[in-house]
């Protein structure tokens, strides 16, 4: 008896060029990386997953981690200086943030004290445990300010798990979608990747993003699994993300 076996099919096949969008490497501001040597060490790790360019997203958090241009702008510098003595030349690193959708962040929009991933694309989240009060009110005000809103892993938010036409909702708004790629595992949970694979199956989804905080996080992508419909999927978004992003 004969038995074929089909060649696995690992995420990290389709990487090559990817732009990530989404990472927590800026050293030292938040849940990240924790060092500038551990910030090296994880794009290195990216690199060797195909990754050449990144734009580094640290949380900008009111209670918890109230970073502003000062505090990314001198984690970015320093993160900068040490990867020159490394004579890393091919690695491009641009600086951003990721918004948590709060009061403090509702000032800074009024004030178009932003800073978006590129020209005017915002990356924003919310809580996991429950939506702001007036979130169609702020998505509509990003806009009206001149920007886009990128919401951050819209599978991970539970209370719309059963609430499914919300999202398109959202997206009728003007509010893009940004997927973790690890969110195609179980990593977040069973749930989260049912929700992940049913946005990209409804092409609900614009880019994607590592979502990268530790080592950790980068063995699982580099052992993640694609079936051949999850990889059609996957390659689209993937396409969209370089296609918007990539700094030629």
């Amino acid at each position: 008896m004969v038995t074929i076996f089909s060649k696995k099919l690992f995420l990290t096949d389709l990487l090559e060029g990817f732009v990530d969008i989404h990472c927590h490497i800026l050293p030292e501001i938040d849940d990240g990386a924790k060092s500038v040597s551990q910030s090296i060490q994880l794009i290195k790790k990216m690199q060797d997953l195909g990754v050449q360019q990144f734009i580094a997203t640290p949380h900008i958090m009111q209670d918890f981690y109230p970073n502003d241009d000062q505090s990314i702008g001198n984690a970015y510098q320093n993160l900068i200086a040490a990867l020159a003595k490394t004579k890393s030349n091919d690695v491009v690193i641009n600086p951003s943030a990721e918004y948590m959708m709060d009061s403090h962040f509702e000032k800074l929009l009024d004030n178009k004290n932003l800073f978006p991933l590129k020209e005017n694309y915002v990356l924003v989240e919310m809580s996991y445990l429950q939506p702001p009060i007036n979130l169609e009110a702020i998505i509509h005000n990003i806009i009206l300010k001149g920007y886009i809103p990128v919401l951050a892993h819209p599978e991970r938010y539970p209370f719309y798990h059963n609430k499914k036409e919300y999202y398109k909702i959202l997206k009728q708004l003007g509010c893009l979608f940004q997927l973790n790629l690890l969110s195609l595992s179980e990593h977040y949970g069973k749930s989260i990747q049912k929700m992940a694979l049913y946005l990209l199956e409804e092409n609900l989804i614009d880019f994607v993003g590592s979502d990268v905080h530790n080592d950790n996080h980068i063995h699982k992508l580099s052992n993640l699994v694609l079936t051949k419909s999850q990889k059609k999927w996957v390659v689209q978004s993937i396409e969209q993300t370089k296609t918007d992003f990539l700094v030629s």
